[in-house]
């Protein structure tokens, strides 16, 4: 598993998980309740993870639609 995606903005998770799941990628979400930690200010950044064989295609389908994977 490789992480493809942190943001603390739930709208670009949410769009990066539709891309990919529409390209056939499986992504699996991290962090997703570890809002309850912060008091749901929305400090801590949720990680998307995809296999390491969707890596390379990921991260292409992330670029292509103007996605900054924060690296």
């Amino acid at each position: 598993m490789k992480e493809i995606l942190r943001s603390t903005d739930l709208t670009v998770i949410a769009f990066a998980t539709t891309l990919l799941e529409g390209e056939g990628i499986a992504v699996f979400p991290l962090d997703v309740h570890m809002s309850i930690l912060d008091g749901s200010l929305g400090i801590l950044p949720q990680r998307l993870m995809v296999a390491d064989r969707d890596l390379f295609i990921a991260q292409a389908i992330l670029r292509d639609n103007d996605i900054d994977a924060g690296r």
